[in-house]
């Protein structure tokens, strides 16, 4: 084989490694984020014991939302399937819950607003040349 060409495929797996690391780092944090949003909107946490709630536990995707309606009664659950187990809420967790999202979002979009503003505006001063006169 090639010392080169064996060079190369070693790169190619360290970069495919790091990658899957960050992007799974990246769903954690996401999935934890998620939790505390979802705990502090007040839905509580359940963890199934009969075979029918196992059956459905089973059943629901991970680290998602998903909205459930049982008997008339409309519900919406979290499966952290690492803890096993399931946050649950009605409609006004749910409600707190997305605005909560969207008050995170908007500090998140002030923050970085407020980080660029400093940048650019350290970086503006100068940036036409000197300040005296060309005339």
């Amino acid at each position: 084989m090639n010392p080169k060409t064996h060079q190369l495929s070693i790169a190619m797996v360290i970069a495919a490694a790091v990658a899957v690391s960050f992007f799974a780092s990246c769903a954690e944090m996401e999935s934890n984020n998620t939790k505390s949003l979802i705990s502090a909107a007040g839905f509580h946490t359940l963890t199934p014991h009969t075979a029918q709630q196992k059956e459905i536990y089973a059943a629901l995707p991970a680290y998602k939302v998903e909205r459930a309606t049982v008997r008339g009664k409309t519900f919406y659950v979290f499966k952290d399937e690492k803890a096993g187990i399931a946050y649950v809420g009605h409609e006004t967790e749910y409600q707190k819950y997305k605005d909560l999202c969207i008050q995170q979002r908007i500090a998140q979009d002030y923050y970085m607003a407020a980080s660029m503003d400093r940048y650019y505006a350290g970086r503006w001063y100068g940036a036409w040349g000197s300040r005296s006169m060309w005339w």
